[in-house]
């Protein structure tokens, strides 16, 4: 097995790999990796071979003797197809003799939840932790899983149930299915105020995101009495999970519960287009010194729409 850095030229190739993968997502695509100003990152992605065959990825960078996936995105690791335990652990051996080979000290990886996945299979992280990675860190994110047969509204909480039956009700609220990141990102910038954090994304990032994958990043806004009042941006990552990335509101209307009826048109949306899960992302109390620290109020505020804790989790190695 051999391993390189990739190059421009493999862009399709690489694209259509992680398209093709069991635990890919529009995350590990360079096509998502194209929306960063060029110069933010300096990117070493490498590129598995077998016998002149693409067998696995791995999107990060190269810091000093550290290696880091993912750096620019939210998920990282080893990209594979559902590959059989023996081969699993010969991909985590190559891995580890080119860091050896090429100075690499120490790796730091981060996958996607096991929801992600085609088919679940936990040979890859058996074969990392057997040769020799531990876990470093884990965040708690909260997924719904999707029933096509299921009544969507009864497996929600009483007052959940009765919040988004009302707003349905309510003539002066709708929700559009829309571009209007002009009115999205500025409700985004006052609710991450509200945390002396600012967003991950610019109104730019958005639009450009937007652009490179229009049929995968989605915007649900709110309205009432024509005034934009909530939103929910949902990035479809893979034929498995639509991620809702930010869910937003002006608190000033709080009380008519946009986020609920948001939350309950993502969920309508994503089951009517197959896909299983729809993920509401990690639940950390940003303000704790410990990153682990759980944030026992959105957990909670997450379960009354029926999700379910799962874990993103990054693995370590010291050579």
């Amino acid at each position: 097995m051999e391993i390189i850095e990739y190059s421009e030229k493999w862009k399709d190739k690489w694209d259509n790999f992680v398209l093709e993968s069991n635990n890919g997502t529009i995350f590990q695509m360079q096509k998502f990796f194209d929306y960063h100003p060029e110069g933010k990152y300096t990117f070493n992605h490498l590129i598995f071979f077998d016998k002149g065959n693409i067998v696995a990825l791995l999107p990060g960078s190269r810091i000093g003797s550290l290696y880091e996936s993912p750096i620019g995105s939210s998920y990282g690791s080893i990209v594979t197809k559902d590959v059989k335990f023996a081969y699993a652990m010969e991909i985590v051996s190559a891995l580890l003799e080119y860091g050896k080979k090429i100075g690499i000290k120490e790796f730091l990886l981060t996958s996607a939840p096991r929801v992600y996945e085609k088919h679940p299979n936990e040979n890859l992280d058996f074969a990392m932790l057997w040769q020799g990675f531990n876990y470093d860190l884990h965040y708690i994110s909260s997924a719904i899983k999707l029933f096509p047969d299921r009544d969507i509204i009864s497996r929600f909480q009483p007052t959940i149930r009765r919040n988004i039956r009302k707003a349905l009700k309510n003539p002066d609220i709708r929700i559009e299915l829309n571009n209007r990141y002009d009115e999205f990102h500025p409700i985004l910038v006052d609710n991450k105020a509200r945390h002396d954090i600012t967003p991950t994304h610019t109104l730019e990032d958005l639009l450009k995101l937007k652009k490179l994958f229009p049929e995968n990043i989605l915007l649900f806004m709110v309205y009432y009495k024509d005034e934009p009042i909530a939103g929910s941006n949902v990035f479809v990552c893979n034929k498995q999970v639509a991620l809702c990335f930010y869910n937003m509101l002006k608190y000033e209307y709080e009380n008519l519960k946009p986020i609920h009826h948001v939350m309950y048109e993502v969920v309508k949306w994503s089951t009517e287009h197959g896909y299983q899960y729809v993920d509401i992302g990690v639940s950390q109390d940003t303000n704790a010194d410990n990153p682990m620290t759980p944030s026992m109020s959105l957990i909670d505020f997450k379960e009354k729409f029926d999700a379910k804790s799962v874990m993103r989790n990054t693995l370590k190695k010291t050579l």
